[in-house]
This record gives C-alpha cells, structure tokens and sequence, in this order.
C-alpha cells in the first residue's frame, strides 16, 4: 500500500528528483528532505541493490589510498568515517585492525610508520602501535608466522551497508521525502532551454508509466551514472571495476580484529574481517566488462585469486573452495583515468552539473555524506527552499512505553544492534517479537516481520539479501531456515501459498546466479 500510494504521488512537483537508490542517492535524499525540499528518490531495482549492498563492509579512511599518494582522498574519508561512528553507532561500528609487515616489506616499516602518524592525526587520536613479532603473534595467531617482521595494529570501522542506505531512506522519509524501489527513470522531460526538468518513470513490477517533474534532477545511479547521462548526450567519463568477495563460517577463520594482507603474487592489498558472525575475504579490482542487465558475480579467476592469498597467510587453515558460504561481488564507478592498473584508479568522488542533472558519483561507503553535501550545493541554485510537506502512504506510529519495553527486554547487544538499524523505529520493531532469532544468526524474526511489512519488500530476495544478510551468512542461502521465515512474514508481506512457492523459486535461482559458492568452480 506505501509503495502503491508513493507512485500515485508522482505526478506532484518536486524540487528535487534523485536517480538512484544507493549509498550517495540514500544520502542526498535525507539531506534534501530535512532540507525542507520536496524529495523524490527512484531507484530502478530494489534499494542498494547495486554496490552499496557489495562494498567490502569497510567504513574506512583508506590507509592504502595515502599510501598511494591520496592524501585528499584519505582526509575526507577519515573525517566522514569519524561522523558515522559518532552517529550511527551500533550500524557503523569501530573495527580493530592489523597490518602484518612481511620480511620482504621491512624496509617499508618507516613509511608505514609515517602513514599511521597521518591517518592517526587526521582523526585526531593516537592510537596505532607497532608490535613486534612474539607480540603481534598474540594478536593474529592464525597468521603465517614465518612471514612476518611485526606488525601495526590501529583502529578502523565497519558497518552493514544495504541496513545503512535503509537507514538513510527511513530518515528521509520521516521528513516527508518518498521513495520508490523498482521503479526507473527512462527518457528526460526537457524544457525549450534544454534543461531537464522531468523525466519518465516506469514502475518495473507493472510496466505503467508516470511523468514526474522537479527543478532539479540528480543523477546518483552508481555504475550506471554514464547510462543516465547517456541520454543527456554526454560522453562516457566512468570505469566499471568489479569487486568480489568471499563469505566463510566464521569458525573456520576466526578473527578477533581485521587483518590487511598484500597478495603474493602481485602485492595488491587486500583483507580479512569479521564480520556479522562470518569471516569475510575481499577484494579483487578488475574491469567489469559484462553486460550491465545481468546481476554482477564472482568469477572462477576471482575466487583463486582470494584463496590463494588465504593459502599464502594462513597455511594451517588448509581452506578450500568447499568451506565458503557463499560470494558476492559489485561494480563500482571510478573517474577513469585511463591508469593501466585499475586499482591505481582514484577512488575520491565528482560532482557535475550537465543541462538541468547534477551527477555525483564515484566515492566510497564512507564518504557518502560528503558527496550529498557537494551534490545538494551544486543543485542550490536551482532550488529555493519549500514547506516541508507529509509524504504519501503511513508514517509508523510513536513508539509506546509497551514499545520502549520490549526493546529494554532484549539483551544489550541486540538492543544496541536494533537502534543502529532502525533509529527511534527499533523499539517497534522489538514489539513485533520476543527476542527470538532465525536459527544460527543474530537476526531477530521481528525484524523480519518488521521489513515485510513496512520496508517495501517486493521480492524474497530484497528480504534475504538487503533488508537482512540472511542470504549470505546462512549456508546454501539460508534454505534450512526458510520455513521459519515463511511462517513469521506470509501475512505481513499478504503473501498467500502460491506466491511463497513462487518467491522460494525464484529467490534460489538469483541466490545460484551470483552468490553461490559454486561459481568458484564453474
């Protein structure tokens, strides 16, 4: 009914359209909308469907990027991962991390040195130190020994990062913005000027069209940013790099703290991180070169590559294409600059302003606060501030002190873990269960009751991959749980015995697609 009563809303003015529901479209919308602008926010598949629900998990100033002789790209990074940490905790959440110095890299201990100082300074703590290799043996004892001179040990974050875009849009419309999911932008409504003052939008699960209009438009649609400004006649300026990851138990790797790796077979940097109760490994850095229609996955190539480099650092764990849980991968945009080694590339953001459509791309999960901001002021002379106005569809009722109840019942950490994702919403969201958890997870059946019936789930797959990371922690993507699932969401999401069957269905077809261990031996 929301998402029904938001499309219905298409046809009103608009000061500000966003293209694009990811981590800078999250970003701008929420900014817009407690901006007092009229907001409108479309996104073409369902919410971070794209790379902000594939990102490495790190909330990370880059340490590797000042490395690299990206000190502009750090700074910021370091300035907004700080901000997320101070307002997002329990979402985005401090991560302890060790950089193991290898004996062939220990001529480069002063330069590391020097770069912690910088990263440590720009966030204004001191609080990296050096081990040396008996001490930092206790810290990584999984590491390959042999290998190391020490190691640095300092502080970083990591976070869930489709839950931080839902977070995002969830403030955006508590300030009367709306948003749509599976609904895209087609051609441009332009103006005798040749601006674009509107566009068509094309609700992708019915096929009907809309006209929507608004001062101005922005264009924050990730790897498909050179699409979009495709139709405004401009040239491509953008480089498709994929990044794909592994998911393993996390007994079979466990990790107090993240651990930086240089591969050893050409140096690149790389890592291992819990995370959500798993052990995550990532990242390649290719050109992504297959047809953008297709959801992104890991190739065969890709997944030796991790392994070898597990293989290398923690030869005792004998670890194997048969102990992944599961893989993703994503594309992400970067301003090309037509380096040879795509892990050369920048990864600091652009904003443009070409006839009417101001673009933000580029950037990282950190840095998505920064983009909005840069994004918005490029638009403001477009804009002229408007009375905020209530959005289409039910605004969640205030929690009651039944509510504020129900969430102080939950064990701390839950509870900690609920207000990171939901806000002032989380003690509703508590009131929908009783502390119970979907088997081997920490994810509470209240939750997903919550998210089939207020977070515009329109597919099991937005549910186990998005609202939730089911999917990917759980083994053959969560297929021994699903019955647990059907029972708690049927009747929120109205979905009756035929259209569950059906959703199973084609949830473990897209699951075998592009998450699936098995693409590693393909």
């Amino acid at each position: 009914m929301e998402r029904q009563a938001a499309l219905e809303s298409l046809g009103r003015p608009w000061d500000v359209i966003v293209i694009g529901g990811g981590i800078n479209g999250a970003g701008v919308f929420r900014l817009a909308a407690a901006s007092g602008l009229r907001t409108l926010l479309l996104e073409q598949r369902d919410f971070s469907w794209g790379a902000s629900s594939r990102t490495g998990k790190l909330v990370h100033g880059g340490l590797r990027y000042l490395l690299q002789g990206q000190p502009r790209t750090t700074w910021r990074s370091v300035h907004e991962r700080e901000r997320l940490l101070r307002g997002y905790g329990g979402l985005v959440e401090g991560l302890g991390f060790l950089f193991p110095l290898s004996k062939r890299l220990r001529l480069a201990k002063p330069l590391v040195h020097l770069a912690l100082t910088g990263y440590e300074l720009m966030a204004g703590r001191w609080s990296y130190k050096f081990h040396r290799p008996a001490a930092f043996a206790m810290l990584a004892p999984r590491c390959d020994q042999g290998r190391l001179c020490g190691g640095f040990a300092f502080q970083d974050a990591t976070a869930d990062d489709a839950r931080l875009v839902y977070r995002l849009l969830q403030e955006g419309r508590a300030m009367g913005g709306v948003a749509v999911n599976y609904c895209s932008a087609r051609a441009f409504d332009r103006a005798h000027d040749g601006q674009a003052r509107g566009l068509e939008a094309v609700d992708e699960l019915t096929g009907r069209s809309y006209l929507a209009r608004g001062r101005v438009i922005l264009n924050a649609s990730g790897a498909w940013t050179d699409d979009v400004r495709a139709h405004l006649g401009q040239r491509p300026r953008l480089r498709r790099l994929r990044g794909s990851h592994l998911i393993l138990p996390r007994w079979r790797l466990p990790l107090g703290q993240a651990v930086g790796l240089q591969h050893p077979a050409d140096g690149r940097a790389m890592y291992v991180m819990p995370w959500e109760g798993a052990t995550l490994v990532g990242t390649t850095d290719i050109d992504h070169e297959q047809d953008m229609t297709a959801e992104p996955r890991i190739q065969p190539e890709e997944g030796a590559y991790l392994l070898e480099a597990l293989a290398y650092w923690f030869p005792s764990r004998g670890m194997g294409p048969g102990d992944v849980l599961s893989t993703y991968a994503g594309v992400r945009p970067v301003i090309d600059s037509g380096k040879k080694d795509p892990s050369k590339e920048s990864r600091d953001h652009a904003v443009w302003s070409e006839h009417g459509v101001v673009t933000m791309t580029g950037g990282k999960l950190t840095t998505f606060g920064l983009v909005a901001r840069q994004g918005l002021a490029a638009a403001a002379k477009w804009l002229r501030l408007s009375r905020r106005v209530e959005g289409p569809g039910l605004v969640a009722p205030r929690p009651t002190a039944a509510d504020e109840d129900a969430l102080a019942a939950l064990p701390s950490r839950q509870a900690r873990r609920l207000l990171g994702r939901y806000g002032e919403l989380a003690p509703l969201v508590a009131a929908l269960g009783d502390g119970q958890v979907v088997a081997g997870t920490d994810v509470l059946l209240a939750e997903l009751r919550w998210a089939a019936a207020n977070e515009n789930v329109a597919r099991l797959e937005d549910l186990m991959l998005r609202r939730t990371r089911l999917g990917l922690l759980s083994s053959d993507g969560g297929e021994s749980v699903l019955d647990q699932i059907g029972a708690a969401i049927q009747a929120a999401a109205g979905w009756d015995e035929a259209r569950w069957r059906k959703e199973r269905q084609d949830y473990r077809r897209a699951w075998r697609e592009a998450y699936s261990p098995g693409l590693l031996t393909c």
